[in-house]
């Protein structure tokens, strides 16, 4: 990002710590495909997807790339873990220069594991399953072998 294009959208310098840690590009091996979009463009569009907060598909078109190049390079650099190394990148640059601290810290449930164990829920008994099925043309069908246990209609007429 070094013509500042996307300095809107994405911090001074975020790009130089990002752009080593992206995996490099896949060679397609039977050849032809269009001309990729470039990282710089993808990682700026995907930051603001995730500081606006939209969904993919109201990704607007100043970035010149398809909603589907954007995600499908997020979910390929989410696998290749380069978020989670971008992270500690970053807070190592912070703790360089002497700007982290610590004193003060939030954690995340999104990245603490949960412990596997037991299932802990109470199955009440009215939350069990119910041996009639519910169904409206139980009552309408003859054939149908619950027809006994539904509820039967009640026509109610107005006296005249």
């Amino acid at each position: 990002m070094d013509s500042g294009q996307w300095d809107w959208i994405v911090p001074a310098g975020l790009w130089d710590v990002a752009r080593p840690l992206l995996p490099a590009a896949r060679v397609r091996p039977q050849g032809g495909g269009i001309i990729g979009v470039a990282d710089e463009a993808v990682f700026a569009a995907i930051v603001y997807v995730l500081v606006i907060g939209c969904a993919w598909r109201a990704l607007p078109p100043c970035f010149g790339a398809s909603k589907s190049t954007v995600h499908r390079r997020f979910v390929i650099w989410s696998r290749a873990g380069v978020w989670a190394r971008l992270h500690q990148a970053v807070l190592d640059r912070l703790a360089d220069d002497d700007l982290l601290d610590v004193s003060r810290v939030v954690l995340d449930s999104a990245h603490v594991r949960a412990k596997k164990g037991a299932n802990t829920q109470v199955l009440h008994p009215w939350t069990g399953a119910n041996p009639v099925p519910s169904c409206t043309f139980c009552r309408m069908r003859p054939d149908c072998p619950w027809s006994s246990a539904c509820p039967q209609p009640t026509f109610t007429t107005a006296a005249s």
